[in-house]
């Protein structure tokens, strides 16, 4: 059986990869995809989105735009990784894809409240507003939803703070809502991502598929690798949001460990940090956990399967 997903996302380089790997998988049902502010401002992140679905002809899903800032909080957005655009590098074509006229909270409530309880799978790879306005205006979906297998946190490293990660700090008290909700929740943070590098060997495999999809995901990753090398050192860019769809596809591709997890909401230095406690067994009413180990390999052919059959499409 397929896995319903619902990708709320800011693409974002690796939010495109995220959003390809979830077309292009045979075992993933794309029901809705979602935007948010984050990488970028709400406007740019949702015709990347579109932009996007044009590149890998992505018809029949409904793509809807969603919380413009945060919480409580001004917006933050990451041009040092990702560009003025959002999604720097690549040319993108104009969407041709119109646009859900509900909002993006609206269309996840409707479609959790429209599918059987525990069968739609909710994977955001941005900060959090929409996930934590859904769970206040409809807090049924809570129970309805099968999982949330979020890319964010990290439970011992941070990258817009020396202990938090971005999508985490741009919206705490949004973070604090999902997490504290008592749905099952799979944080795939920093401490994992940081493992999926695009190494060459990666590189050589996807320019091996040939196709203009393959194109665009190396003209990202040139792009993405870049920006992550001037930013944060890395000689070969960590490609994030890809590796929470890769855990819904098979969730055996990392393992994982159960621990609970709190969002700090007060800390002059620490705020936004996910606080995972590994002191001792979780309790048995623990409804979080963090992934730990990749396996490089296995992910990354899944994203090599992906490029090959969405094909070529021509725009």
């Amino acid at each position: 059986m397929t896995k319903k997903i619902i990708l709320d996302c800011d693409p974002g380089h690796d939010d495109a990869i995220a959003l390809l790997l979830a077309h292009g998988n045979p075992d993933i049902e794309l029901l809705a995809v979602t935007t948010v502010v984050g990488n970028q401002t709400l406007e740019k992140v949702t015709r990347n989105a579109l932009a996007v679905a044009r590149i890998a002809n992505i018809t029949g899903v409904p793509f809807a735009a969603g919380a413009a800032r945060p919480l409580v909080r001004q917006v933050e957005t990451a041009p040092d990784i990702h560009g003025d655009s959002g999604l720097d590098g690549p040319v993108l074509p104009e969407p041709t894809l119109a646009l859900d006229n509900r909002h993006a909270v609206d269309l996840i409530i409707d479609t959790i409240m429209s599918h059987p309880p525990k069968t739609v799978t909710i994977v955001p790879t941005a900060g959090l507003t929409n996930i934590a306005l859904a769970a206040r205006m409809e807090p049924r979906i809570v129970e309805r939803v099968k999982e949330i297998v979020l890319m964010g946190g990290g439970y011992h490293v941070g990258n817009w703070s020396p202990v938090a990660e971005f999508n985490i700090k741009i919206d705490p008290e949004a973070a604090h809502i999902v997490f504290n909700e008592k749905w099952p929740l799979t944080m795939v943070g920093l401490d994992l991502t940081h493992q999926a590098l695009a190494t060459p060997d990666v590189v050589e495999k996807i320019t091996a598929v040939g196709t203009q999809p393959a194109q665009f995901v190396l003209e990202l990753l040139e792009f993405f690798g870049k920006m992550y090398k001037d930013a944060q050192g890395f000689d070969y860019p960590p490609v994030h949001d890809p590796c929470a769809v890769a855990y819904v596809i098979d969730p055996s591709v990392m393992t994982v460990q159960k621990v609970p997890v709190d969002i700090e909401l007060t800390g002059t230095l620490t705020l936004g940090m996910t606080v995972a406690d590994f002191r001792a067994p979780a309790p048995s009413d623990c409804h979080t956990q963090v992934a730990v180990k990749l396996d490089h390999t296995r992910f990354w052919d899944m994203v090599v399967d992906a490029l090959k059959r969405i094909g070529e499409v021509r725009i």
